[in-house]
């Protein structure tokens, strides 16, 4: 199998105000979900189940829920993986981070020192399941210098995202963060193409649009980096969860299953979209497990297949 270098950021600094009570002595990805999982765990299984080798998970707010949860329950299964998973805190002298763009910007020298093909910027507050390998033999098979993650979300949500227009290509034309009259998917009228939060970056291409941003006074990936992708001339590629192909789904589960659950109402209904005999997102799947069953997975005597990326690159 053709190997390439990926070092993934898992930002996990969020206050979650619109989740309070529950945000009120602990981040936003250290609520807990259901049965025993946390927000943050999501991600992290994806991002382990992937092999993604580095993954590097920078909190802020309240962290030591986070920290402590991480350091508890993942490090026996990441382990198993090959995969490192390190938490990072604002630096001494910069006790806070300013947005996302900035909190990866503080680990910049993490991406200097390694150097890897691709960089990895995903966000820890969604529920979802995601094989990591496909979107990044997507993001090489084009040489983007970036790829976003979408989903079709109905127009009347997606206010709340940020939402993209792309050619027939799947090339980014146009992103707007959160906007007033969000573009509607051509193929698609009633919906639009909402950024997930999970982004790939060349290594060079990152680091630049990091100095660049800023430097101008710039702190956010979607408020302040996504938007100016066109005019810079970069290589933006939407890569379509939906194509995304896992194994384990039950017929009755929802493919392509995500939610933002940033506030109460939907917290709520995600955990119940996770209950009775039939759930839309089954947390039972042997074959891609988020935590509990990850480590026996991990160890079972049985060969895994460990698919090619430019399997995934059509």
């Amino acid at each position: 199998m053709t190997r390439y270098r990926v070092l993934a950021f898992v930002l996990a600094g969020g206050e979650g105000q619109r989740l309070r009570p529950l945000t009120a002595h602990q981040s936003k990805p250290a609520v807990p979900f259901a049965r025993g999982y946390r927000i943050v765990d999501f991600v992290l299984a994806n991002l382990v189940n992937s092999r993604i080798p580095a993954v590097f998970v920078l909190g802020q707010y309240k962290p030591a829920t986070l920290i402590e949860h991480i350091e508890s329950t993942w490090h026996y299964p990441a382990r198993a993986a090959g995969v490192t998973i390190e938490s990072i805190l604002p630096s001494a002298g910069r006790p806070t981070y300013l947005g996302t763009a900035d909190a990866v910007y503080q680990c910049i020298e993490l991406v200097e020192r390694h150097l890897p093909d691709v960089v990895a910027v995903f966000a820890a507050d969604h529920i979802y399941r995601m094989d990591v390998r496909q979107m990044v033999g997507y993001h090489l098979a084009r040489n983007a210098d970036v790829t976003v993650a979408g989903v079709p979300v109905p127009i009347e949500h997606a206010v709340s995202f940020g939402v993209m227009e792309t050619g027939e290509a799947g090339n980014i034309r146009r992103f707007q963060e959160k906007p007033r009259a969000p573009a509607a998917m051509p193929s698609r009228p009633e919906y639009a193409l909402a950024s997930m939060g999970n982004y790939l970056f060349k290594a060079n291409t990152l680091i630049s649009l990091l100095r660049d941003t800023i430097a101008s006074g710039g702190t956010d990936f979607g408020k302040d980096i996504m938007p100016t992708l066109a005019e810079r001339g970069l290589d933006a590629f939407a890569y379509d969860f939906c194509r995304n192909v896992l194994p384990g789904l039950k017929p009755y589960e929802e493919r392509a299953y995500w939610r933002d659950v940033g506030t109460l109402d939907a917290l709520a209904r995600a955990r119940q979209d996770v209950e009775g005999p039939r759930p839309r997102f089954d947390l039972q799947n042997r074959a891609w497990p988020i935590r509990k069953d990850l480590l026996e997975h991990l160890e079972a005597p049985r060969r895994r297949q460990q698919p090619e990326l430019d399997r995934f690159a059509a």
